[in-house]
């Protein structure tokens, strides 16, 4: 199914928003970056520049990558070559916010999940999902005196 950019830019508006409040929130993130990468491709999105990362995690400093879609803003991980080629944007602008809109996250992501072809299980296969916990083990216990090895 053709979606149009004004839907797509609102699918991943809401998997986004979600993402930054949901428990286990990387397959979102996964669904959105991938999205983006593709509406770049495709020539439906474009990328502006860098902005200086708000939450930089172990670093001083860290920039991402803002892209443009239809009238939605969105910031992912840039790659090396886009500090060549883009322009640094400076400090994230506080004021601007994108669009409200309303839409089922469930509907968000099947919308997204059609256009780039992902599934939820694809995400586990790129690492990208929960890591698998250890099955728990009941206790043995020997008699007194006996040795556990």
């Amino acid at each position: 199914m053709e979606y149009s950019i004004d839907d797509l830019s609102r699918a991943l508006f809401i998997v986004n928003r979600h993402a930054k409040t949901a428990p286990n929130p990387k397959f979102l993130y996964y669904l959105k970056k991938q999205t983006l990468e593709k509406l770049i491709q495709d020539g439906k999105a474009k990328k502006l520049g860098l902005h200086f990362s708000k939450n930089p995690k172990n670093s001083q400093q860290r920039s991402d990558l803002l892209v443009s879609v239809g009238e939605y803003y969105f910031h992912i991980p840039p790659q090396k070559a886009d500090f060549e080629s883009l322009p640094h944007l400076g400090e994230l602008n506080e004021t601007y916010r994108n669009p409200k809109t309303n839409l089922p996250l469930s509907k968000a992501k099947l919308i997204l999940q059609s256009y780039t072809g992902i599934r939820e299980s694809d995400s586990d296969n790129n690492h990208q999902g929960p890591p698998s916990k250890r099955k728990y083990t009941k206790p043995v216990f020997k008699k007194l005196g006996q040795s556990y090895f």
